[in-house]
């Protein structure tokens, strides 16, 4: 028996492409909006980048939790 705790977000990591792919990306435009936010001036282009990059941001977690839930619910009921 595995004494581990066990983390849905590492399984899906390992076997669930499109959660992996959606990791992969978020973490892409978290890279880009830090980058954006020590920069002490932004231009107008890069202001309507971060607030462009922060929607996709959540629009990309908000896919990944909805897998997660599935995922989850699916380990319960099977």
């Amino acid at each position: 028996m595995n004494a581990q705790p066990h983390d849905p977000k590492d399984e899906l990591l390992r076997t669930d492409e499109e959660f992996h792919q959606l990791a992969a990306k978020h973490h892409e435009l978290e890279d880009r909006l830090h980058e954006l936010t020590v920069k002490h001036y932004l231009s107008e282009f890069e202001q309507l980048e971060e607030v462009t990059l922060k929607k996709k941001k959540l629009q990309l977690k908000d896919r990944m939790e909805n897998i997660l839930r599935r995922h989850r619910q699916d380990h319960l009921h099977g």
